[in-house]
């Protein structure tokens, strides 16, 4: 089995390339960027992706997008430090096949790599459970009610990104970003990009 690693943090990548590779049947690639890592997944052709989502430039939710646009079949992990369920949700929805946080036990991945691998899903007990209460009317995430594009920009907003630099990082128009901003205003009862922005550092999305 063939594993791509997308993930900016050289120590992340190196500990999960070695505890893949020591299973003895994993072959390990990775890449640092969502560019890197559409390049690296046509070269590589590989049988599961693990996509961090807090990757410079564009999000992992982006590079999903991406991927499964050029190859449906593709079998995407998002492997994320965020354990905010709405996350897993959104990941999900555009298509990936597992979430895995880096906050557990990194076996996890191992568990959700061979899972999806093998044509499963994987989705955290704990995550799960939490979706399932929040579904049933339980306090939900401020971010509920957001896409996954909403998500992408409202993090490059947090990250300073005007929304000229997010129009031409994500492809879209400017007045795409423009009229994205104004529902997620009127969606999380924001007057101003600034405070578009503030949310965006308090849920911890850069």
């Amino acid at each position: 089995m063939r594993v791509l690693i997308v993930d900016d943090h050289p120590i992340i990548v190196s500990g999960c390339a070695a505890m893949l590779a020591s299973e003895g049947d994993i072959e390990v690639v990775d890449a640092r960027d969502a560019e890197t890592g559409l390049a690296a997944f046509i070269a590589h052709r590989p049988d599961v992706m693990v996509v961090d989502i807090g990757l410079p430039g564009v999000s992992g939710f982006e590079l999903t997008r991406r991927i499964l646009e050029r190859d449906p079949l593709a079998r995407i992990v998002v492997f994320s430090m965020n354990d905010d369920p709405i996350f897993a949700a959104r990941a999900i929805q555009i298509g990936a096949k597992g979430y895995v946080t880096k906050n557990d036990d990194p076996y996890l991945l191992l568990t959700a790599v061979r899972e999806v691998g093998a044509g499963g899903v994987f989705l955290m007990p704990k995550i799960a459970n939490r979706l399932a209460f929040e579904k049933n009317g339980a306090a939900a995430s401020p971010l509920a009610a957001l896409t996954a594009r909403e998500l992408e920009i409202l993090r490059m907003l947090g990250r300073g990104l005007g929304m000229a630099e997010i129009a031409e990082a994500t492809q879209v128009s400017y007045k795409t970003i423009a009229n994205s901003c104004s529902i997620m205003k009127r969606k999380l009862g924001a007057r101003t990009p600034m405070e578009l922005m503030r949310i965006a550092l308090e849920q911890k999305l850069t």
